[in-house]
């Protein structure tokens, strides 16, 4: 897949580039919802025997648009959200940088450009998607916009039990704990990527040694608490459980959650390396325990809870 940063204006000429088929959306958490509308664009670039593309925006138009400066967290930050359009079969990745000076383009002037001037021949997007200052433009208007240079289809929205699959239905999903509920919105596991540093090593005091995870992105955190966990390193899958919190039992002083991993049945120096953590079910919330005695003890229990969960004996 070729992956191509544009902003406004891009220099490319139209007769440049090949005849494409593209869905367009901010595509963050690319759920169900996402690849549905990602998968017809691919399916009509076959059929059509053209290429298929993603056009897509970073930052996230909330960041830019917003009176206050907010830190966005991203369901799938640029780096998985690549990966997974790659997975998918697309050919070609377009990313727009969001920012004010495209926001104020008048919707004939964004189709001109970033549609008409990139060639795309057939253009794919929610029934929501809209483009222009204010949103102005919008998949229904979208005829008057095209000069007959490409046409054009509208992906309904995807439901389950009654409610619109989206990335706010899936944070909300997160926030709550309801993390087996989201994987399915999303069609797979919600994931964070993150480099191992040192941490304070309580854990292999208290045998339970973790695994500490500094974020490589700007990864939306499920509530904190107790999870279990896959983790990918270096190609392999393991199991294990996972910490989000403050560790109120050691009166920790950080304004940011940390991260700790236990790997089941692991015992190798993993410092500096990257891990990816896929969430798979939220065990209880974080306490604060009266010692040390009592967190191992509950501990102990949310690993045997755990192995029952992924059917794992202890070796």
């Amino acid at each position: 897949m070729e992956t191509i940063n544009l902003a406004y204006p891009h220099q490319f000429e139209k007769n440049s580039l090949p005849e494409t088929v593209a869905a367009i959306g901010v595509f963050d958490g690319i759920h169900r919802g996402h690849q549905q509308v990602i998968q017809t664009a691919i399916d009509k670039a076959k059929r059509q025997d053209r290429q298929s593309a993603v056009i897509t925006f970073y930052p996230h138009p909330s960041v830019v648009l917003k009176q206050e400066k907010e830190k966005v967290s991203y369901l799938t930050p640029l780096r998985e959200k690549t990966e997974i359009l790659k997975s998918m079969g697309v050919d070609k990745l377009y990313i727009i940088t969001f920012n004010k000076e495209l926001s104020k383009l008048q919707p004939q002037m964004f189709i001109d450009h970033f549609l008409i001037g990139l060639n795309i021949k057939h253009l794919v997007a929610g029934f929501d998607f809209t483009y222009g200052h204010m949103g102005k433009g919008t998949m229904e208007t979208i005829n008057q916009y095209t000069r007959g240079e490409f046409n054009h289809t509208t992906v309904n929205k995807l439901e389950e039990n009654d409610q619109k699959i989206s990335s706010t239905l899936i944070r909300e999903k997160l926030v709550d704990g309801e993390v087996e509920v989201a994987n399915h919105l999303l069609g797979r596991p919600h994931t964070i990527r993150g480099i191992v540093i040192e941490g304070d090593k309580r854990g292999r005091t208290i045998g339970f040694p973790t695994a500490n995870i500094k974020l490589s992105d700007d990864f939306f955190l499920p509530r904190t608490g107790v999870y279990a966990v896959t983790i990918k390193h270096n190609r392999q899958l393991f199991k294990g459980m996972a910490n989000v919190g403050y560790k109120p039992t050691f009166e920790s002083k950080s304004d940011r959650p940390s991260i700790e991993v236990n790997i089941f049945d692991y015992n190798q120096d993993i410092y500096g390396e990257e891990l990816v953590i896929e969430w798979r079910s939220y065990i209880r919330e974080e306490k604060k325990f009266n010692g040390i005695e009592q967190l191992v003890a509950q501990i102990k229990q949310d690993e045997k809870t755990i192995r029952t969960f992924f059917h794992v004996n202890r070796v």
